[in-house]
């Protein structure tokens, strides 16, 4: 079927269980810190990408990314960059086209990254239009991992204060999934693990090109 897409509610992804994240998490807040981090981010040669910025509920008001976050499959670090800056050594892991960095919103995230210092990323691959050849609709990495793995990822820190002194522990949790289930969502697809054909989430894209949602029983 051609034109078969997959996509979800949000009320269906109410009703899924949690997401489960067993790895480890580690805060790095000073340029040391953040070296060995990268050293040991590098002999992965795959990982998980995301960011967070403090938000801003006032207009005209725009925040610097405040914190990056980077995964293996089973270890995060969270650097914060309100803290560390964009250091010349992050700058080049960024850079450097042989390290594969798994993201979602990639070109958001450089855009808003952008107004601290001028990066020129490599390496990276825009989840967003991985999931396509998979027949996945959705966009979001919420509605995305849901689908594929039949969890939910809780939003419910999103619009924290990610500049805050001390991340909290939920906070450092949000941030890690995030990072985390691109790089596990990448890796099941790429392991040919899913089949779009027996998922129970299925849309229909319809001539004037909206999508109608229905779950199989």
């Amino acid at each position: 079927m051609d034109n078969l897409r997959l996509a979800i509610r949000k009320e269906d992804i109410s009703q899924l269980p949690p997401v489960e994240y067993d790895g480890g998490i580690q805060v790095v807040e000073t340029i040391d810190k953040a070296r060995i981090a990268l050293r040991e981010l590098s002999r992965a040669r795959i990982i998980g990408f995301d960011t967070e910025t403090r938000p801003s509920f006032k207009k005209g008001l725009l925040h610097k990314v405040a914190l990056m976050q980077l995964a293996t499959d089973d270890f995060c670090f969270l650097f914060r960059l309100n803290k560390l800056g964009m250091f010349d050594r992050l700058k080049a892991f960024l850079e450097n086209p042989e390290i594969t960095k798994v993201g979602l919103s990639v070109h958001d995230d450089f855009t808003v990254l952008g107004r601290s210092r001028e990066i020129a990323p490599q390496g990276f691959i825009e989840l967003q239009t991985f999931v396509k050849q998979y027949d996945i609709a959705d966009t979001s990495l919420q509605k995305i991992y849901a689908i594929v793995f039949g969890r939910s990822i809780s939003k419910s820190q999103r619009l924290t204060n990610w500049e805050a002194p001390e991340l909290t522990p939920g906070q450092q949790r949000y941030a890690a999934i995030d990072a985390w289930a691109c790089l596990k969502i990448y890796r099941h697809l790429s392991s040919g693990a899913f089949n779009p054909a027996v998922s129970p989430y299925i849309a229909t894209q319809t001539a004037d090109n909206t999508v109608q949602v229905q779950q199989e029983q």
